[in-house]
């Protein structure tokens, strides 16, 4: 006989072992599943886990200032001890320089202001003060490095930033996902890896299970997908990709990590930073290092990938973003061995993720949500949960959008703001950004 559970979730990242804890602490008996062998084994251990709110819209704002209040409370939220010791928020702030690609932060910080979130006006010589290791000179657009005018000042200097100081990232992602594996667990779920899902069963029109790639099969009235980059499979798999106007695919990217400029302690004072004039985002690293992300500029390839198959080594685009780096922060060493991060983004067409039910009943979705989601994992689970738990006793959501009560900031979250059949929103700034 088949074994049964309330709710089986098919992916055990950040937000997948998130949804198993809500669901588990409403009373549901709960599987995570997942291929590989550890709880935030995949795109989540490859996170730059950087904690911070302002977004390019309102909602989004608002859920990221949710999610920042649960890692300032991350032991109440847990509950429970774990034996490895628990991931820590490392609060130090993020810096974003105004440009003219983003509007010099205008629509931003109205965001901040309607929410109440703490920022602070930084001129160029409070900029400089705080990180003295920069050149304020624009360079935008970005640019390839073959490009003549690669290096080359565009104009005198940047127009300062905004700094949010409450923001940062957490110190090891796959740590903070065990972490809510063990109170998930000690919640009554259960997590099975190196399992392979090969099929959602359905009968009579809706979810009953899955079958794994060993034969075996679990029943359940509902799957969750959290498939991270395999999220379009495992959709493709319940057969309902193309009911959805709204797609993920998986998005190959290269993290940097390069060493801080001699005499800075760029641990000790240095932000997270948000710098579109050079198409990079950044932020701490082990050993004084500074870890460089790119913030998808026009001039770069997007590379959409096989996550069953993808180049894992490092390519020129590792080279490219040391040198964008290099634009404003001179002093750094750029080493001939690579380091850093491979990995792949689960991205949605509006880079906004999909928090849904689907066309197939009993068939839910968390998903599209790489690169900049990370921040909101354990508010996605709890709204996850109540999306689930609302469907399941027969709320129509397509029609009547779930709302769902904010813990923390007391706000409520309209989730049809995620639908996968939301029209493109024009507001995304269509990048990692979000």
């Amino acid at each position: 006989m088949a074994e049964q559970f309330d709710a089986i979730i098919i992916g055990a990242g950040i937000i997948g072992a998130s949804v198993g804890l809500e669901l588990a602490r409403r009373g549901w008996r709960t599987l995570n599943v997942d291929r590989l062998p550890a709880a935030g084994y995949g795109s989540t251990s490859a996170s730059c886990a950087i904690i911070r709110s302002h977004y390019s819209t309102l909602d989004g704002t608002a859920l990221a200032f949710e999610g920042y209040q649960y890692w300032r409370h991350w032991v109440e939220h847990l509950g429970v001890a774990d034996e490895r010791g628990l991931a820590r928020f490392e609060e130090v702030g993020c810096a974003v320089m105004k440009t003219l690609s983003n509007g010099y932060l205008k629509s931003i910080c109205e965001n901040l202001d309607t929410l109440g979130i703490l920022w602070e006006d930084w001129d160029n010589e409070t900029l400089k003060k705080r990180l003295p290791i920069y050149d304020l000179r624009c360079f935008a657009p970005a640019k390839l490095p073959d490009d003549p005018g690669f290096g080359e000042a565009t104009g005198l200097a940047i127009a300062g930033a905004a700094f949010m100081p409450q923001a940062g990232y957490i110190s090891d992602p796959q740590l903070a996902t065990h972490n809510i594996q063990i109170a998930a667990e000690a919640a009554g779920a259960r997590f099975q890896f190196n399992t392979d899902v090969i099929k959602i069963h359905q009968a009579d029109g809706a979810v009953r299970g899955v079958i794994l790639a060993n034969g075996d099969e679990i029943e359940a009235p509902v799957v969750v997908n959290v498939g991270g980059p395999h999220s379009a499979k495992v959709n493709e798999m319940a057969g309902v990709a193309d009911a959805m106007k709204i797609k993920t695919r998986a998005l190959r990217q290269e993290v940097v990590h390069l060493p801080s400029p001699d005499g800075f302690d760029y641990m000790t004072h240095g932000p997270v930073a948000s710098d579109s004039d050079i198409a990079c985002y950044s932020r701490p690293e082990v050993g004084n290092y500074i870890l460089f992300g790119s913030e998808d500029p026009e001039c770069d390839a997007r590379e959409w990938a096989d996550p069953d198959n993808y180049n894992t080594e490092f390519t020129a685009q590792w080279q490219t973003q040391a040198l964008r780096a290099g634009q404003r922060v001179p002093g750094l060493k750029i080493p001939n061995q690579a380091a850093g991060v491979v990995s792949l983004y689960d991205v949605t067409d509006d880079w906004i993720p999909i928090y849904d039910c689907s066309d197939l009943p009993g068939f839910y979705m968390a998903i599209g949500s790489s690169g900049n989601q990370f921040k909101n994992a354990p508010v996605a689970g709890a709204m996850m949960a109540e999306l689930i738990s609302r469907c399941q006793d027969g709320h129509d959501h397509d029609a009547d959008p779930v709302r769902f009560d904010y813990l923390y900031t007391k706000r409520q979250a309209n989730i049809g703001f995620f639908s996968r059949n939301r029209e493109i929103n024009p507001n995304s700034s269509f990048t990692v950004l979000g």
